[in-house]
Formats: C-alpha cells, sequence, structure tokens
C-alpha cells in the first residue's frame, strides 16, 4: 500500500509543474490583454480570448490547488503506513469537520480515493490543454 500511495503523490506532485506553465500562459494574456494600453491595436477577438484564457487559468489554479493538497496528504500518509488506517479515520472526521468531504465519502479504500485523486490531476491537465489551445488560436488570429 505504501508503494501505491507514494506512486499517486508522486504524480500529482507532477501538477505544480503544470501550475507553472499555465500562470506563464496566463501572464501572456494578462500582457496581450493590456497591450492596448501601450498603444497597440485593440481587437474584440483577441481580448475575448484573453479573458478566456485567464478563465481557465483560474480554473487550473483552483485544480492545482486541489492537486497539490492531495500530493501532501499522500505524501503524509505513505510516510504513517503502520497507522494508516487510525490516519485515515483522522483524515476523513477532519475533511468533514472542514466540509470538504460528504460523510458518505469517508472509509472510502485509498485505491479509489488514488483515482479520485488522479481524476484531479487530469481535469488540471484539460484546463491547461484548454489554455494551450486558445493561445494557438490567438496566434493564428494575430498572424492572420
Amino acid at each position: 500500500m505504501q508503494a501505491d500511495l507514494l506512486l499517486v503523490a508522486s504524480l500529482l506532485r507532477r501538477g505544480r509543474n503544470l501550475d507553472h506553465f499555465s500562470s506563464a500562459l496566463s501572464l501572456v494574456a494578462v500582457v496581450f490583454g493590456l497591450s492596448p494600453l501601450l498603444g497597440a491595436p485593440g481587437s474584440l477577438a483577441l481580448a475575448l480570448l484573453c479573458a478566456l484564457l485567464l478563465i481557465a487559468g483560474l480554473a487550473e489554479k483552483y485544480w492545482a490547488l486541489r492537486v497539490a493538497l492531495d500530493a501532501e496528504l499522500f505524501q503524509h500518509l505513505a510516510a504513517a503506513e503502520e497507522q494508516l488506517e487510525t490516519q485515515t479515520q483522522a483524515l476523513d472526521q477532519a475533511l468533514q469537520r472542514l466540509g470538504l468531504q460528504a460523510g458518505e465519502q469517508g472509509g472510502r479504500p485509498w485505491i479509489s480515493r488514488g483515482q479520485g485523486a488522479l481524476g484531479l490531476l487530469r481535469k488540471q491537465v484539460l484546463c491547461l490543454l484548454l489554455q494551450a489551445v486558445i493561445v494557438l488560436l490567438g496566434i493564428f488570429i494575430v498572424l492572420a
């Protein structure tokens, strides 16, 4: 079980690199969005793409925060393998007290939790891919 938890934690930590790339793409949106203030000709299509790029970037940030939290939790629980059941119960109780987990989700097996956490990472990747597509579309519009 420890190897599974460590593997999931390691995969989830890749989300940090994705988040850095997303931040760079969001910065591109800000620069292009503010370019009319610097004298560049304004374009409604470009402004819309910048807004979409920022919205996708905010969605990616949300998933990145969730992925980072799960990465830390999986890493911590992998280190406490002998007390995994006790730690799991304590974690479920804390998550429920903070309103971060519904009561019926408690007690799930760690394989299921790992799949759920990797699903969050996939959502983060999808947001980043959406950002990349928007940037490519923007480049196409600018060059056309």
